[in-house]
């Protein structure tokens, strides 16, 4: 006799015109892309924006960092949602706002439209990412865990990668540059909409009243949690330097105003992370984090080097190698999570390491924007560089820790030992 399913409720066998498992995967891939393709829509175009209103390098990089603000808002208050109505339908309340934000740059006549523009992305965002991230792990379609957080990873560089390339593209060669590459997000919105509303209802069988609940991390796995976080927290940090002040770099120390050209060098950063991505569904969590701490120290020294000697070279080495060390920490970050997180918190606990990591992006674009400033690019890079070098160190720090931590698990003590 065969029992019915305790969990699952009816509307998750729906009629044959939704997509099943596989499908629901490939949905919030393409959720996940979205939202990356939003965030690095403007990246390219910040240096016409600042040309054509007059903005210094703290405006550009305070509008990039409304984004990761308005996620601060979003993620305590709203992280635990997925959780509770299922993760395709605040994906679509996600994206919603995202084609919202399109609209308001495609028609922006100020910078005041800007900062409107990044808070609906990030709160879109907010919405999205965690859902959708936990969309993948939940309907992974192999046995590898690792598989989902490296497909995470594929689908958010893969949008990244085209909406640098496609705006810088736009920018140059087409008229409107500040409208067309918004109305390619808004296009690609809808289908992503559309997408999800074919895919089966995934809300809980058993619905509690909802109430805002602060993300939290599980008793027990803290220490991982710290890592996961800090780790992601770090490739977001390099990425905030990349998107909110990369063209700007390349315009100034290697004195090209071609924005297409802009483009594919940070285009080639964010291929870097897919491509790499591909190799990793094999590669242990803690050793993804490791390479990618390690990865990121060498990155930095090209990035400073870069804009020391103004060299083409140069910026395509950083490019490269940030866009490889992005791949190893984010990848490893979120394999950490999958492997330690209950599924029942995992919604809440990622909106909590997003919050973290967004909050050290603003934090580090708004910082290396004020040092421009009132200083000069150059000198910003400087100091950016020798602080996330720092924050490397903290994580290498961690990594020992946790390493000693599980020795201390596996192997008896001496005492107990003796008493054997």
């Amino acid at each position: 006799m065969t029992r019915p399913n305790p969990v699952l409720p009816e509307s998750i066998s729906p009629p044959g015109r939704r997509m099943g498992r596989r499908g629901a995967f490939w949905a919030a891939a393409s959720v996940l892309a979205l939202v990356l393709w939003s965030s690095g829509a403007p990246s390219t175009l910040y240096p016409i924006y600042a040309a054509q209103w007059g903005l210094t390098p703290v405006i550009v990089t305070t509008v990039f960092a409304a984004y990761p603000l308005a996620l601060l808002v979003v993620l305590p208050i709203l992280g635990n949602l997925s959780d509770q109505f299922g993760r395709r339908l605040v994906m679509v309340a996600g994206v919603a706002l995202i084609a919202a934000s399109a609209l308001i740059f495609a028609f922006a006549p100020n910078v005041a439209f800007l900062f409107a523009g990044r808070v609906l992305q990030g709160a879109g965002a907010g919405l999205a990412m965690g859902a959708g991230t936990a969309a993948l792990m939940e309907n992974n379609p192999t046995s590898s865990p690792r598989f989902a957080s490296s497909m995470a990873t594929v689908a958010t560089a893969t949008g990244l990668t085209l909406a640098l390339v496609v705006s810088g593209a736009f920018a140059q060669y087409l008229p409107m540059p500040l409208f067309s590459s918004y109305a390619v997000l808004l296009v690609l919105s809808f289908a992503s909409i559309t997408t999800l509303l074919c895919t089966s209802d995934d809300r809980p069988a058993r619905n509690r009243r909802w109430r805002p609940q602060a993300p939290s991390v599980p008793p027990g796995i803290r220490l991982r949690f710290s890592i996961a976080t800090l780790s992601v927290a770090l490739a977001y940090c390099v990425g905030a330097i990349f998107l909110s002040l990369g063209a700007h770099m390349i315009t100034e120390f290697t004195q090209t105003a071609n924005t297409a050209i802009a483009g594919l060098l940070l285009g080639c950063s964010a291929a870097a992370i897919g491509i790499t991505a591909l190799f990793l569904s094999r590669v242990p969590a803690h050793a993804s984090v490791w390479v990618g701490a390690s990865l990121t120290v060498l990155s930095l020294g090209l990035m400073a080097a870069a804009s020391m000697f103004g060299s083409i070279s140069l910026f395509l080495g950083w490019c490269i190698v940030g866009g490889i060390a992005y791949s190893f920490a984010f990848t490893g970050g979120l394999g950490l999570i999958n492997q330690a997180a209950p599924e029942g918190h995992r919604g809440a606990t990622l909106s909590l390491l997003y919050l973290i990591a967004y909050a050290f992006q603003a934090g580090t674009a708004i910082g290396v924007g004020a040092l421009a400033t009132s200083n000069s690019l150059s000198a910003a890079v400087g100091i950016a560089a020798l602080s996330l070098a720092g924050l490397s160190t903290s994580l290498f720090v961690l990594m020992i820790v946790d390493i000693r931590k599980r020795q201390s698990d596996r192997d008896p003590s001496p005492a107990s030992t003796e008493r054997t």
